[in-house]
């Protein structure tokens, strides 16, 4: 009988607005509504899940809206309606899900990007065309014009007056995938994050952030380009002995800054996803205690610094390892432990006045640091060995009883999986040393620091507070589950 006064009394037209109704009312046929602001849609369809307001979807648990008996309808007033502009968005799992693929991509560039570097491929492309060199060579003839191209540079001339077309073609190809996936990267994050933002699927600042991020991908495709030219100059032909390549602080800063997309679209994809959960009654992190007492805990907040400084020893280390790639340094000294029958290479050798270019031999300190491939190496070395260790502290902390009742359960899983990708990662680092820098082993291991580096940020996000959206939409959804 109520479900026909409903129907005889409601027209679809001229529906009232639901202000105040939490769940949908447990009466047979009475199973779609949207709230807040929103019209009455269907009276036989499935039970809605959304929350409504201003536009902006939020994502509810259908549980939120079944099991109450009584329905309130009338029209919202000022107060009600600035309520209801004044909730956050919580981006949806797509968004997250988007940001993980962008990261995965990144993660791929990097790891294509060192082969391209280590088959010297890298220098085959003469020319930056962002737009007409999305096309290969489609012709004999359009390829032995790109061929003609690179016999006229140095790397040609000095390293590869030997080499045929078809050897050409292999180097070109892997220099030409290596910028088609960054012009893809630059696709499928610019779109997506278009269409979320005029959506207004994600909140403002989150749009800031990320556009920031489209940005910083187009300033890698310069940076890019910027660090190929220091490879073509002819000024290396003067040089006695010298070898053709790209410069390593220029390739240290495209390597740096592809660590800085990985990271902001890794970090923000697995935090809205977590978000995502905590929202719709996912524990923090594991974590059934009480939120706010445990993120004041000395123990818990001790953990977190030692976790941000691991973080950046991480990518510290990560970053020295592109100046021993950009001088071809995992050349010499090819044992580990010793390097020369002892721990370090003598101190002339290490701080070698030859690598000074002021008369006063001022800048030896700072140049051999990063030009003498014996003292990077040595570097290198020294900071992979203190992350190791670093790691492994951290890890065998969170078996003191005080510090795992601090921690969330996840953080102590992402502690022990950062400090199983170190030994991985060290395992990889020295037998890439052992063999004499073969690629696969080189780019496993510049694979595994991105890995590693993912790891000890995955800690951090644990630890991470949920957002203020996150945290609004569970107070309303604990709410509802209580009525």
């Amino acid at each position: 009988m109520l479900l026909g006064a409903l129907r005889n009394s409601v027209r679809l037209n001229a529906v009232p607005r639901l202000v105040s109704c939490h769940r949908v009312p447990s009466i047979p046929g009475l199973s779609s509504l949207r709230v807040q602001g929103s019209t009455l849609r269907s009276l036989h369809t499935a039970p809605h899940r959304t929350l409504k307001a201003y536009g902006r979807v939020r994502e509810l648990p259908s549980s939120l809206f079944r099991g109450s008996r009584t329905l309130h309808w009338s029209r919202p007033n000022a107060t009600q309606v600035k309520e209801q502009q004044s909730l956050p968005i919580l981006p949806p799992p797509s968004v997250g899900r988007w940001l993980m693929l962008s990261s995965v991509l990144v993660l791929g560039i990097i790891v294509v990007g060192g082969v391209t570097r280590l088959t010297e491929s890298g220098l085959s492309i003469t020319e930056w065309r962002p737009i007409t060199g999305i096309l290969p060579p489609l012709s004999n003839a359009e390829w032995m014009v790109e061929f003609d191209k690179y016999k006229a540079t140095p790397e040609f001339k000095l390293l590869n007056q030997s080499m045929t077309l078809e050897d050409f073609k292999f180097i070109f190809y892997m220099e030409w995938g290596h910028r088609i996936l960054g012009r893809l990267i630059g696709v499928v994050f610019v779109g997506p994050l278009a269409y979320f933002a005029i959506r207004k699927k994600i909140p403002k600042s989150l749009t800031l952030k990320l556009s920031g991020l489209a940005v910083l991908i187009g300033a890698q495709g310069f940076l890019g380009w910027y660090m190929v030219q220091s490879g073509l100059e002819d000024s290396v032909m003067e040089t006695p002995g010298a070898v053709p390549r790209v410069s390593q602080y220029r390739l240290a800063a495209h390597l740096g800054m592809a660590f800085v997309l990985y990271l902001g679209m890794f970090g923000a994809g697995i935090a809205a996803i977590k978000d995502w959960k905590y929202a719709h009654g996912a524990p923090w992190s594991g974590y059934t205690g009480k939120l706010s007492e445990a993120v004041k805990n000395p123990i818990f907040r001790s953990f977190s610094r030692q976790s941000w400084a691991l973080t950046g020893l991480v990518l510290l280390t990560a970053i020295s390892g592109a100046f021993v790639a950009g001088l071809d340094a995992g050349l010499l000294y090819n044992e580990f432990p010793l390097m020369g029958g002892r721990l370090a290479p003598p101190t002339d050798e290490l701080f070698s006045p030859e690598y000074a270019k002021n008369p006063d031999k001022s800048d030896k300190w700072w140049r051999n640091l990063f030009e003498n491939p014996t003292t990077v190496q040595f570097d290198h070395r020294v900071l992979a060995t203190t992350t190791y260790f670093a790691t492994a502290l951290l890890f065998a902390r969170t078996f003191k009883p005080a510090v795992r009742a601090a921690l969330p359960p996840l953080t102590r899983v992402t502690t022990m999986a950062a400090f199983a990708m170190a030994n991985i990662q060290v395992a990889l680092g020295i037998s890439t040393l052992l063999y004499l820098v073969p690629v696969p082993l080189a780019a496993a291991h510049q694979a595994g620091s991105v890995m590693l580096l993912s790891a000890v940020v995955h800690i951090l996000i644990s630890m991470r507070s949920p957002s203020k959206a996150a945290r609004t939409l569970r107070h309303l959804w604990m709410q509802n589950r209580r009525l």
